[in-house]
C-alpha cells in the first residue's frame, strides 16, 4: 500500500504542541513568551493575504501563522510555513519574503518566519537576496529539515514537538519501510510521548490519533499490538477501539470514488466528489475523537463553518 503524509494531521499536530515548537526553535522561549496566554491561530488571515493558495492548491494551505504573546507585555506573529514537497523550489526564499512583507504590511506587527521542511530535499539556502543600482534587500528566515538531527537526539530533547518531528521523519521512508519497522517506530514515538507526561489524557489521546494515522500501517495484528502497548502505558483497561477504527486510507478511498465517477461524468466532476468525500470522512473524524472546536475543523478540512455544524448534526452530537 502506497502511505501518503497527510498535511493536514501534521498542522493539527502542529497546532496542538505549539508551546513546545517555540522550545524547540528558541532555546530561551520560555523567557521571551507568556506561555500561559496561549496563542491564536490566523488561519482566516493568512487565506486572506493569500488567496493564492487555495488557488494553486497543493501543500501550501498547512502553512500557520500564529499571535504569540511576550512577557514584556506585546504582540507578535510567527509565520511557521511547512513545506512539504520533496523538491525546494527555487523560488523558495523569494516566496518566504513574499509571506513576510504581506504580513508585515499588512498587521505591522512583528514577524519571525520559520520553513520546516518535511520532504526529502534539502533546502540549499534561507536567504532572499535582491538588488538593483544600489538598492538592495537581503531577508533571512530560520530554516529547518527534520532530518536535521538524528532519532537519537529528537527521542532525548524530552519535546513533544521533537517527538512529531521524528513522526515527519520516519514518513519521508514510510512508502520503504515493512509495516513491522514503521510499526516499532511508531510504538517508539508513542511510548515517548507518554512518558514525557507533558499532557493530559485527552491531549494525548488527539497526538495519539495524530501518530497513529500519520505513520499509517494496514496489519490488523500490528495495530492491535500498538493498542494493547498503548493500554499498558496509559494504564487503561478498555481497548483503544477509536483510534483503531480510524483509518488513513479513508482519505484515499474518497479520491479513488472521484477518479470512478469521473470516468462516467467526467474527471472534474469526478475530483469535486472525491474531495467532497475526502473532506466529509476527515469532519466525522475529528468531531468524533477530537475536542477541536468547529471553526478549527472547518480550517482543517478546507470547508465552510456551515458544512461542519451540518455534518455534526447529522451525527448528533
Amino acid at each position: 500500500m502506497l502511505r501518503k503524509k497527510n498535511d493536514v494531521l501534521l498542522k493539527a499536530a502542529f497546532e496542538e504542541t505549539f508551546a513546545f515548537l517555540l522550545e524547540f526553535f528558541f532555546k530561551n522561549a520560555k523567557d521571551i513568551f507568556d506561555m500561559k496566554r496561549g496563542f491564536v491561530f490566523m488561519d482566516k488571515e493568512l487565506r486572506e493575504i493569500f488567496p493564492e493558495l487555495k488557488k494553486k492548491g497543493g501543500t501550501r494551505h498547512a502553512d500557520m501563522l500564529a499571535k504569540v504573546f511576550m512577557k514584556d507585555g506585546s504582540e507578535k506573529w510567527i509565520l511557521v510555513h511547512i513545506e512539504i514537497q520533496d523538491k525546494v523550489l527555487t523560488d523558495f526564499p523569494k516566496r518566504m519574503f513574499r509571506y513576510y512583507y504581506r504580513i508585515l504590511d499588512r498587521f505591522e506587527v512583528g514577524v519571525t518566519s520559520i520553513a520546516v521542511i518535511t520532504g526529502k530535499a534539502a533546502l540549499k539556502e534561507n536567504i532572499y537576496f535582491d538588488a538593483l543600482l544600489g538598492t538592495e534587500v537581503m531577508f533571512k528566515y530560520n530554516a529547518f529539515h527534520v532530518l536535521n538531527h538524528t532519532e537519537a537526539e529528537l527521542l532525548a530533547m524530552n519535546n513533544p514537538f521533537a517527538l512529531v518531528v521524528l513522526a515527519a521523519q520516519k514518513a519521508i521512508f514510510a512508502n520503504t519501510l515493512p509495516e513491522i519497522e514503521l510499526g516499532n517506530a511508531r510504538l517508539t514515538i508513542a511510548k515517548a510521548l507518554i512518558e514525557s507526561k507533558k499532557y493530559n489524557h485527552q491531549k494525548m489521546q488527539v497526538l495519539l490519533y495524530f501518530l497513529k494515522n500519520y505513520l499509517y500501517v494496514e496489519s490488523p495484528e500490528i495495530n492491535i499490538n500498538f493498542d494493547k502497548q498503548i493500554n499498558v502505558l496509559t494504564n487503561q483497561k478498555k481497548s483503544m477501539g477509536i483510534l483503531e477504527t480510524i483509518k488513513m486510507q479513508e482519505r484515499e478511498e474518497g479520491e479513488l470514488i472521484g477518479k470512478r465517477i469521473g470516468k462516467k461524468i467526467g474527471e472534474e466532476a469526478g475530483k469535486q466528489i472525491g474531495k467532497r468525500e475526502s473532506q466529509t470522512t476527515i469532519i466525522k473524524n475529528l468531531l468524533l475523537n477530537t475536542d477541536f472546536p468547529v471553526a478549527k475543523i472547518a480550517s482543517l478540512a478546507d470547508v465552510s463553518e456551515v458544512f461542519v455544524l451540518d455534518i455534526k448534526k447529522s451525527l448528533a452530537i
